[in-house]
């Protein structure tokens, strides 16, 4: 019964949307939502100004001083936001031609996720803090004011970590069997006197002193566990860029084409295409990529005996 008031208020923007939909015209509003068209960008720059101005009172109204004192403003607030991203979301479905394919999109799980579940009251459970996911429909901003530049750039970076992921996953695991060891290690050198009370406690030390952020509840006090610190500090150093190096390899080779899985430089053939006469091929191509022919075979108009040497 208490989803009841929610359940009505969601109907009721179903049917708001289906009327505007309606009255504005299914093309219409896809031209809208498109963020190549002038109107579509407009909506799009207003649309980002509702999203932050919702995050920003959400995470005000995490602060108990404010929240005590305007609840009674917050609460309007959020189900007006809700409300707005809701409807927004639904007109979304109604004017997609393949409404299934945003509803399974990454941007329709996020519009889903910011406007649903807290228009139905979901903050008993905390979900309400759910509407912090709208900060990633600010995304939409690289589309608006056409960045592609840096969606290049992040497609990069894409590359690079997944070309990477074997190799920063055997990283990660020779990190688990050295901090496993040297907490082990600390715990029989200090002992619980010196807080290290058992291994995992060890082990906890170990990560904390390797990575270098260092918080400082367990610290050894004997002469040899300081100078194993010592050792694992400096260690720390030295570790933390392997995983930069391996990913800055990986950027390098996902920004140069012409450097091959093994790093070496891809050069050109020695041979031009004798059809079309273009000069630069792989070691490795047997066909022309400009006209498609048979990289050494004369051209069709041309006599085997009359091949031009290169």
């Amino acid at each position: 019964m208490a989803l009841a008031p929610q359940l009505a208020l969601l109907l009721a923007l179903l049917a708001v949307a289906l009327l505007i939909r309606q009255a504005v015209g299914r093309m219409r509003l896809a031209h809208i939502y498109e963020a190549d068209t002038p109107a579509g960008k407009r909506f799009d720059v207003v649309l980002l100004v509702v999203i932050v101005l919702s995050v920003v009172a959400v995470a005000l109204e995490s602060e108990p001083s404010l929240q005590s004192r305007h609840q009674a403003l917050f609460t309007p607030l959020e189900y007006g936001f809700s409300g707005l991203f809701s409807l927004d979301y639904l007109l979304r479905l109604l004017c997609s031609e393949h409404p299934w394919r945003y509803a399974r999109s990454f941007f329709g799980i996020v519009d889903l996720l910011s406007s649903i579940p807290p228009l139905l009251g979901l903050g008993a459970i905390g979900g309400k803090y759910f509407t912090l996911i709208r900060i990633l429909r600010l995304m939409r901003v690289f589309r608006i004011l056409k960045l592609g530049l840096y969606i290049r750039e992040a497609d990069r970076l894409k590359q690079a970590l997944v070309a990477s992921r074997r190799k920063i996953l055997i990283f990660l695991l020779m990190m688990i069997k050295l901090v496993v060891i040297i907490g082990a290690l600390m715990y029989v050198i200090e002992g619980e006197a010196a807080g290290f009370v058992s291994i995992p406690t060890g082990i906890y030390w170990a990560i904390v002193t390797i990575t270098t952020v260092g918080y400082g509840d367990v610290a050894p006090v004997t002469p040899l566990g300081r100078v194993a610190a010592s050792a694992v500090m400096l260690m720390g150093y030295s570790i933390i860029a392997v995983p930069t190096g391996i990913v800055t390899a990986e950027l390098g080779r996902a920004g140069n084409p012409s450097v091959n899985a093994s790093g070496e430089a891809s050069r050109p053939a020695a041979q031009r295409c004798r059809a079309c006469g273009e000069p630069q091929h792989l070691l490795t191509a047997r066909f022309c990529h400009r006209c498609g022919g048979v990289l050494g075979d004369p051209p069709a108009d041309q006599p085997d005996g009359s091949r031009a040497m290169v």
